[in-house]
């Protein structure tokens, strides 16, 4: 099961967030929270599998201290 790990401001940070994610092992998808404009503005949720979201947390924060 797909679960939420973050929600994301926009497309461009969702597909960063997805491929350090992916490039870490985690195999993550995103999809469009809402209303988003033809330029890709919007909320964005990042998915992982629900067995992974613990570790996905981590990889996050981890990136964010970075």
């Amino acid at each position: 099961m797909w679960t939420v790990v973050y929600i994301a401001s926009n497309r461009a940070q969702a597909e960063l967030y997805k491929n350090v994610l992916c490039n870490e092992g985690v195999l993550a998808n995103i999809r469009a929270a809402g209303i988003v404009s033809a330029l890709g503005d919007g909320l964005y949720e990042i998915l992982v599998l629900e067995s992974e979201a613990n570790e996905a947390h981590a990889i996050l924060c981890q990136h964010a201290v970075r």
